[in-house]
């Protein structure tokens, strides 16, 4: 009876459950990580997820992933938030929080600041969306003193709307091949390319400022 039971269970753990069970925890890991070390490409992470989720059988497989990644995304942002506010408020500060400066221009940092006295917590879910973008925001939010429950409560409808937007990202890229490694190498592309389109006009506009200067 023990036996036929364990190979009953046996039979039941299918190659997509295993994936599914070593694939979720990791994917949050890598998330959260990714929001709290703003170095690795999270973006991508979610694409490539939504990517293997789409051609997975369980139909709740696209909901789970994109819970995963938009729960991490908040826990890192928090977590992130926190740390950065214990910084604002030493008097030595913290290496953390001249990271955080260090990744965000002077200019960035004005236009941030316009944007928050202008449109309030409204504008941490577009800097979520737009790349680049979270960090400056933060970092004003931080230097302007906003309390972590104001930055929580803009930073939850962010984080599901930044999950949801790479995951359409997936979505269409699972969509456009039947095998999942071309969709996610498809997704991975389109996101890199959409993160480093802002730097490279960025720098294609200094070059002109300074050829029309010269």
């Amino acid at each position: 009876m023990i036996t036929g039971r364990a190979l009953e269970l046996a039979s039941a753990v299918t190659p997509e459950t295993t994936q599914q069970a070593v694939g979720y925890p990791t994917l949050f890991t890598l998330v959260a990580l990714g929001s709290l070390v703003p170095v690795v490409p999270t973006g991508a992470l979610v694409s490539s997820a939504a990517v293997v989720a789409f051609h997975q059988t369980a139909w709740f497989s696209l909901l789970l992933a994109f819970g995963v990644s938009a729960l991490a995304a908040f826990l890192g942002d928090v977590a992130l938030y926190w740390l950065g506010q214990r910084g604002v408020r030493s008097k030595n500060g913290s290496r953390l929080l001249a990271t955080l400066r260090g990744r965000a221009t002077p200019d960035h940092l004005d236009q941030a600041r316009r944007k928050l006295d202008q449109h309030g917590v409204i504008v941490l879910v577009l800097s979520r969306l737009v790349p680049a973008g979270r960090i400056p925001v933060m970092l004003t939010c931080l230097l302007g003193g906003m309390p972590l429950r104001t930055f929580v409560r803009g930073d939850i409808p962010a984080c599901l709307a930044w999950a949801g937007a790479y995951g359409l990202i997936g979505i269409l890229g699972g969509s456009l091949f039947d095998e999942p490694w071309k969709g996610v190498a498809a997704a991975v592309a389109l996101t890199l390319l959409i993160s480093g389109a802002p730097a490279v006009w960025r720098r294609v506009r200094r070059e002109r400022v300074a050829a029309g200067g010269g």
